[in-house]
């Protein structure tokens, strides 16, 4: 596995696995990595010939209150993480290799990008946006993975590659999640060991409410609201239900599908989860 901080080494890189007649999948990742990231190395192995990580935690989607400085970080054990997968190459940039002095240019999808998280979050999507645009610059792949637990980003992504005619294929892999449900994330070993054992609520609320056809898009907000408070240590933040392709705001009764998306935090923790409601689908 070729590890390549710089812009430059990893551009070769590429050139050298393009000149050997190979396709390859990129999965962008802000590392400390753990199986749900390693099955988005996986599946991305199955739509390329070579897989390309990044792990980079980027700067400019953290808000000035936010955790940028407290994101886990253990580049050594990311690296035997991925060599154990077979991963071609990964690119390791500084901030200062990815944002030259003076750069202000930034992406954005008007659209997506102020609800939902990026309401609670502003700046973020186009942080997200603009460094993704950077690593598909720089990497050139022919797919690139995406977690559908993060399913906003990835919705937000798949529009912006639309619209920019990118020539690269997202796919959307789904969430990983720990034997108790919850979804896993590098930001959970920063939860106390309550709030960890009263974090799983997310999936089974989530869970619930799949199982259990209900009348409207308000009934459904309604009851994995009152399914969260159950919970003490749970601060909700948002729950929605949204058009599960284009992310536009629902009421009444469902006729297509819909994804319920959740922002809970715990303690300075915050967690998303989500999950998709189709319509008629028998959930027994």
């Amino acid at each position: 596995m070729q590890i390549c901080p710089s812009k430059i080494r990893i551009r070769q890189e590429i050139t050298r696995l393009r000149a050997a007649g190979q396709t390859i999948g990129l999965v962008p990742t802000m590392g400390f990595l753990h199986e749900g990231h390693l099955q988005l190395m996986r599946r991305a192995a199955q739509h390329a010939d070579a897989v390309v990580a990044t792990i980079f935690v980027n700067p400019t989607q953290f808000g000035p209150n936010e955790d940028l400085s407290r994101y886990p970080r253990d580049l050594e054990r990311d690296l035997d993480l991925l060599r154990a997968e077979g991963v071609a190459a990964v690119f390791t940039p500084s901030p200062e290799e990815m944002y030259l002095p003076g750069a202000d240019a930034i992406v954005d999808v008007p659209s997506l990008s102020g609800i939902l998280q990026g309401a609670l979050r502003p700046g973020h999507f186009q942080g997200v946006a603009t460094v993704v645009s950077k690593l598909f610059n720089i990497t050139q792949p022919d797919v690139a993975v995406f977690g559908e637990k993060d399913y906003q980003q990835l919705a937000f992504i798949r529009k912006m590659v639309r619209d920019l005619d990118m020539p690269v294929r997202i796919i959307g892999h789904p969430t990983a999640r720990e034997t108790d449900g919850l979804a896993m994330s590098s930001r959970n070993v920063r939860l106390s060991p309550a709030q960890r054992a009263a974090a799983p609520i997310l999936n089974a609320a989530l869970t619930h409410a799949e199982h259990h056809p209900l009348p409207s898009a308000e009934a459904y907000v309604t009851q994995v609201s009152q399914h969260l408070a159950r919970e003490s240590l749970c601060d909700i933040k948002s729950v929605e239900i949204r058009d599960s392709e284009d992310l536009t705001a629902l009421s009444g009764p469902l006729h297509r599908p819909a994804v319920i998306l959740l922002a809970v935090a715990f303690g300075d923790v915050l967690l998303i989860d989500q999950r998709v409601i189709t319509p008629g689908k028998d959930s027994s």
